[in-house]
């Protein structure tokens, strides 16, 4: 153990990063930046060669970034055989849902099997994906005490680590990164905790302790179902206020002048991401498990759920007051990743709404400068390509939805040249050709 600390704080040790992704990206460029050497894991072949020809895939990441990596001190691969090689392995795989919105833990199954024969001792195991509490110790910790072979006899905390420190990406926003976000850590025994903060001190600010894995995957689904059923109240405050003809962002903007007590959150056409949608299900599929009924998390996430619907319901309605048939009308959906100023689109609602619209036989495009095609989802296939923007386009459409309020976008075109704006994120002003939603 001393010599691999020793090799961490002196930036000796080789790191090996497992998914290249909205985490595991970043995270590579974090340590490449503080001289680390980095090994890249990844099976998607594209996206590795991208990646060591320092090219960028992901829009909002710097390519500068990319190529100053690959070329100083940065491999990707898709031959997990190196992991032999490496020091640290920290793992940033996907944690979705399954259908039945129960935790889908295959990724993290398929990288424990895709490195098992190759794990050396004096290895420290990091998990960094979002996943309920008790993962790192049920699915790692089982998995690294069965491995017993002629050669490896793992003691977790003697002669192997593992830790967990979860992910706190806030992807597009250049106000908060990976260096200056304060990382919460944990270890399985002492001696991992020990380990796992080495670590993460040599390329955050700040790293934040805690007692057990179990705390630190407790602590990462709390912050996001804080966020979830805050939107889920202003999502509910919203239909309410506009049954009495109020607009809710001037209410929530005249509350948030209070300096104690209140913290604004806005409404919008639903969550999407990889983690605020799905980790209040994480929670209560857990809490189910021990015997409780999580009732508060389960009705956010209804409502959130349900806002796509709300969105279509007040299109639909004004496609009726203007007499046109929906197997008639045209709409321009503005914006189809799940949050402004980003190109991911993971359980985007703006993938609900067109199913909706869809089945009602409305003619639709979208407008995404950050998404020039839709590649299949866990729940969707749709074969789309984004339009090109320009006065006359606007024009043709009946309707047009601001689902995604990304910055790049041209407002004054779009109010000026459209004939009516469904806004779900309050972004223009309450006027005659504007509708909230």
């Amino acid at each position: 153990m001393n010599d691999l600390i020793s090799k961490i704080r002196n930036r000796e040790s080789k790191i090996g990063i497992i998914g290249l992704g909205y985490v595991g990206l970043p995270l590579s460029i974090r340590f490449s930046e503080e001289g680390f050497k980095i090994i890249g894991f990844d099976i998607d072949e594209k996206k590795v060669k991208l990646l060591n020809d320092g090219k960028s895939y992901i829009q909002h990441i710097n390519e500068d970034d990319v190529f100053s990596m690959a070329k100083n001190n940065f491999t990707a691969t898709t031959d997990f055989s190196r992991i032999a090689n490496v020091d640290a392995i920290i793992i940033c795989v996907p944690t979705p849902l399954d259908l039945h919105n129960e935790p889908d833990l295959r990724y993290i199954h398929g990288t424990l099997e895709n490195i098992k024969i190759y794990l050396q001792e004096n290895q420290l195991l990091v998990l960094e994906s979002t996943t309920y509490p008790g993962t790192t110790e049920e699915e790692i910790v089982s998995f690294i005490e069965a491995i017993h072979n002629s050669k490896l006899n793992f003691t977790i905390g003697e002669n192997y680590f593992v830790g967990y420190s979860p992910e706190r990406e806030d992807p597009g926003n250049k106000n908060y990164t990976t260096k200056i976000i304060p990382k919460v850590v944990s270890g399985y025994t002492d001696n991992c905790l020990e380990l796992t903060k080495a670590l993460y001190d040599q390329i955050v600010d700040q790293t934040v302790p805690v007692s057990s894995p179990r705390v630190a995957e407790m602590t990462k689904i709390v912050e996001n179902i804080y966020r979830a059923v805050n939107i889920g109240l202003a999502n509910e405050l919203k239909m309410v206020a506009d049954k009495m003809d109020i607009d809710i962002y001037e209410v929530i903007n005249a509350a948030a002048t209070k300096p104690f007590g209140f913290t604004p959150f806005y409404p919008g056409p639903g969550l999407g991401g990889h983690c605020i949608p799905i980790d209040p299900f994480y929670l209560s599929w857990k809490a189910a498990q021990c015997g409780v009924d999580a009732r508060f998390i389960k009705l956010a996430g209804h409502i959130n759920t349900y806002m796509p619907e709300w969105v279509v319901k007040k299109l639909t309605n004004s496609l009726q007051k203007e007499k046109i048939l929906f197997n008639k009308a045209k709409v321009l959906i503005l914006g189809i990743a799940y949050k402004k100023n980003v190109g991911d689109y993971r359980e985007a609602p703006s993938l609900k709404i067109i199913e909706l619209l869809q089945a009602k036989k409305i003619k639709i495009d979208y407008y995404d400068p950050y998404v020039p095609t839709l590649a299949p989802t866990r729940k969707y296939n749709y074969k789309m390509s984004s339009v090109k923007l320009s006065r006359d386009l606007i024009s043709k459409y009946d309707m047009v939805i601001l689902v995604t309020d990304h910055d790049i976008f041209d407002y004054d075109l779009i109010k000026k040249n459209s004939k009516m704006i469904i806004d779900t994120r309050g972004r223009f002003n309450n006027k005659k050709n504007i509708i909230r939603a």
